[in-house]
């Protein structure tokens, strides 16, 4: 499959949450895979699958797969056009962690991705699936790899599945992280989203003190 240029665009957000840079979207699909796929049948489906990446920020395409009892596959043809979204750690602001009384707000980070679809061949879903199954099966204790899934198992089940590549040509990237706000409500919001034992906040909260490190706090 070969790995195709696309033209980075700006979604309907304002300038400081915008996120144009190559490296920082490609970084983001790779740490976020498990993607909500959206295309249009006879009314929007939408599915969410992991999907993957193939070369590197500056040229690649992407790659999945859906189960053929999918209503999304009478859908899936050579051409067709998809939206993929990707989406990171996100949360609640609660205004009472602000020095002043203010609005209550939500911070996320998220890429949209435009794609054009295109079928696969069983022996490219099957090397798909190699490199799906070793990319999450690596990280683990005692790691179950394609190769070691008994044959007639796959032999039964690569039939009722059907892969397919995504060609990008719109990207759409934001990450709402409170750029621009004060020190000390920096440091509240992410000391409180600490405290609330939730996994995905203790992220959001790295991610806006990541965020913030990069671009310097407005101190007024």
């Amino acid at each position: 499959m070969s790995i195709f240029n696309f033209k980075i665009r700006i979604m309907y957000q304002p300038k400081k949450y915008l996120k144009d840079k190559p490296k920082y979207i490609f970084e983001f699909i790779r740490t976020h895979p498990f993607a909500t796929f959206i295309l249009n049948g006879n009314r929007i489906l939408a599915t969410h699958i992991p999907v993957l990446t193939e070369g590197n920020a500056e040229k690649f395409c992407l790659y999945s797969h859906i189960a053929n009892h999918n209503e999304q596959i009478p859908y899936l043809k050579d051409g067709t056009e998809a939206l993929l979204i990707f989406q990171g750690a996100h949360g609640y602001i609660s205004s009472s962690w602000y020095r002043e009384k203010d609005i209550s707000t939500w911070d996320y980070s998220a890429v949209h991705v435009n794609v054009k679809l295109k079928i696969q061949t069983r022996e490219e879903l099957e090397k798909s699936l190699q490199k799906l199954v070793a990319h999450f099966e690596t990280p683990q204790t005692k790691p179950l790899f394609y190769k070691d899934i008994p044959k007639q198992m796959l032999e039964d089940h690569l039939p009722q599945i059907t892969g397919f590549w995504c060609e990008p040509f719109k990207v759409q990237a934001v990450a709402k992280l409170h750029q621009g706000a004060h020190k000390e409500d920096i440091i509240s919001v992410t000391k409180n989203l600490e405290g609330l034992d939730d996994p995905l906040a203790s992220e959001l909260s790295r991610n806006i003190k990541t965020e913030i490190f990069i671009k310097p706090i407005k101190n007024e």
